[in-house]
């Protein structure tokens, strides 16, 4: 049975993921995004499971910057998670009687709209996770009488859920990620999938990103996400965040991760695995792996002086 380690402690979103991705797992709870991913490094744990986006709050910028100065791990598998907060707090607790709410800043920026229509005169304050924001509340004489997360936080911590849903848009969402330490084989084509890397530039040049981008439009692979990060090393310096349609094993994307090895200073292959939302890429013409074969071929006619 694999043991993953996630961002706990229990009863986080990142639980939820990872229940989802490997039911049978064994769940290593970790405080921070660092720590589940330092678990899976130094082998406490078989892999972890954590957040790399959200569709409100962006990207997670821990997890970027882990992926960059780490050591090398892969991604093997997403999974797209609706976030559906819940109003808890312990039994006999009513919503005109909570006077103080405590969850994650990213719940707060999310809730603001229920917040202040159902409970306007309440504090609310930041805690570490939504779930040790449930934690907290569950303790006998906590400060706090209610808390904002998951409806699993509450299965958890022996907390009634008051209020459900109660997120300002119903349509949000977190990408998570589970990882592993290389030396498995990477999974297998499936025709719908995601391929992601972490680039720096060899120089700081004009046209250094155009360089890069070009690297993927020229051979037709279609980007779906991009970001940057700093590198530390002064103010303007940063190296990027790419995931883009297709498998390594595609000819086009094979020959634009070679493109962008050739023209930067580094590119770290973070892994191909079926994309969660199934959505299959439009192969432009001229980019087929049957047509990159077949260009191959001609051109090796042409040097062999067979024209």
């Amino acid at each position: 049975m694999p043991r993953l380690a996630y961002l706990g402690p229990e009863g986080t979103f990142t639980e939820e993921a990872l229940r989802l991705l490997d039911p049978v797992a064994e769940r290593l709870p970790c405080a921070t995004v660092s720590a589940a991913l330092a678990a899976a490094r130094g082998g406490e744990a078989d892999g972890a499971v954590v957040p790399l986006e959200n569709s409100v709050e962006g990207a997670i910028t821990t997890t970027l910057d882990e992926f960059a100065w780490g050591e090398p791990l892969l991604i093997d598998a997403e999974l797209l998670l609706p976030v559906r907060f819940s109003l808890l707090a312990r039994p006999g607790t009513e919503i005109p009687h909570i006077k103080r709410v405590y969850t994650h800043p990213a719940a707060i920026t999310q809730c603001r709209a229920f917040l202040s229509r159902e409970l306007p005169d309440a504090v609310v304050v930041a805690a570490p996770s939504t779930a040790a924001a449930a934690q907290e509340v569950a303790l006998p004489g906590s400060p706090y009488d209610a808390a904002i997360a998951a409806r699993i936080a509450g299965e958890h911590y022996g907390l009634v859920e008051l209020a459900g849903d109660i997120g300002d848009r119903t349509d949000t969402v977190t990408r998570f990620v589970k990882v592993a330490r290389p030396g498995r084989p990477l999974p297998e084509p499936t025709g719908s999938d995601r391929t992601t890397l972490v680039v720096f530039l060899a120089d700081d040049h004009p046209g250094a990103l155009l360089e890069m981008l070009t690297e993927f439009s020229v051979r037709g692979v279609n980007l779906t996400r991009i970001e940057s990060r700093p590198t530390g090393d002064g103010i303007g310096r940063y190296f990027f965040h790419f995931d883009f349609e297709g498998h390594v094993a595609d000819a086009r994307v094979g020959e634009a991760i070679a493109g962008l090895h050739r023209i930067c200073g580094e590119v770290r292959f973070l892994g191909s695995y079926p994309r969660a939302d199934g959505v299959a890429p439009r192969v432009k013409r001229g980019t087929t792996d049957e047509e990159f074969a077949e260009a191959g071929d001609w051109l090796a006619r042409i040097r062999a002086g067979q024209v």
